[in-house]
């Protein structure tokens, strides 16, 4: 499946939901939930991030839950972050709280109910068979 891109000429004010890769080099303002997320240089998030892969170049205003967090030395990350693995390379700015969770994605789980009450039930039955899909 190829990745999602939004380009930096684009800015998406809402949720983002994918069941595969989302590339970010515009600017969101809204939660993102996907499996792989790549944040440019150039790219801004504001808003909560669930997904399985996190890598950083950009800037992102919330929080993070992720299997895995990579913050690279452009990064600019402000809120908390629950993780498995953290990795924060020289240079990166990061302003909030780590913690460490066998199951970060299910520390999500408010954030999950939430969008779940402000989106269509077609797709709110598509999240909650992924959410399956991973338990199984």
């Amino acid at each position: 499946m190829a990745p999602s891109i939004i380009g930096e000429d684009l800015t998406i004010t809402g949720n983002i939901i994918s069941k595969g890769e989302v590339q970010v080099e515009g600017d969101v303002q809204g939660d993102v939930f996907c499996a792989s997320l790549t944040i440019g240089d150039h790219g801004r998030i504001t808003g909560s991030i669930v997904a399985e892969e996190v890598i950083v170049h950009g800037r992102i205003s919330g929080t993070i839950n992720a299997l895995t967090v990579t913050l690279e030395a452009s990064s600019h990350v402000e809120g908390d972050i629950c993780h498995q693995a953290l990795k924060l390379e020289h240079g990166g700015f990061f302003e909030g709280r780590s913690r460490r969770s066998d199951d970060p994605l299910s520390q999500a789980a408010s954030s999950v109910d939430t969008l779940r009450q402000t989106i269509t039930p077609a797709v709110s039955e598509k999240l909650r068979a992924t959410k399956i899909e991973r338990a199984a």
